[in-house]
């Protein structure tokens, strides 16, 4: 018998891509003897990953903000009322996988969630959500900020599975600390 917590294992980061679009880019069989990391090109592409298809403008998706850096667009299935993903424009690998090199890259990933907010006239920063989905609780690997907002007015299930404090999503201030402590322990 499923429980609540295990249907909501199951769920957590659901809102990153749709049944079809997850059917559309599953990926031809795979020589296992090539490295996991050979479909990244070397300008930053995954092509079996949604969201470099996304920013590279082959899902239609509407991009709120596109450079050559950053790249943000709108959840499918919003968890507030404000609910964006904010992501490298070159394909990096989940929060799991990142140094303390890539501290400036998490801050300017924030940074440019809350001017996505405030063009859209979310003044109100004290109520909103920035974080990530701790691995393995992230369907997709490229690296992807959840910026929601206001927080005040996320459902339960959106409560759930944003969740501060649980062991399936973290904040950017604790991945910042997490990674700048990195460096210390060795």
């Amino acid at each position: 018998m499923t429980s609540w917590i295990d249907f909501a294992c199951l769920t957590v980061d659901s809102s990153c891509a749709t049944m079809a679009e997850v059917k559309d880019t599953q990926p031809a069989p795979v020589d296992v003897s090539k490295s996991a990391s050979s479909s990244v090109s070397a300008e930053g592409y995954d092509k079996k990953c949604i969201f470099c298809r996304i920013v590279n403008h082959e899902m239609g998706t509407e991009l709120l903000h596109n450079d050559e850096e950053i790249s943000c667009f709108r959840d499918i299935k919003p968890g507030a009322p404000h609910h964006y993903l904010v992501v490298p424009t070159k394909h990096v690998g989940n929060c799991k996988s990142l140094t303390k090199e890539h501290v400036p890259l998490v801050k300017q990933l924030v940074e440019k969630g809350k001017d996505i907010l405030q063009k859209n006239y979310v003044m109100d920063l004290s109520d909103v959500r920035f974080g990530f989905h701790w691995p393995p609780f992230c369907s997709v690997t490229h690296l992807h900020l959840h910026v929601l907002a206001p927080a005040s007015q996320m459902g339960f299930m959106s409560r759930l599975i944003y969740r501060l404090n649980s062991y399936w999503f973290i904040t950017a201030d604790q991945l910042i600390e997490l990674l700048n402590s990195k460096g210390e322990t060795n």
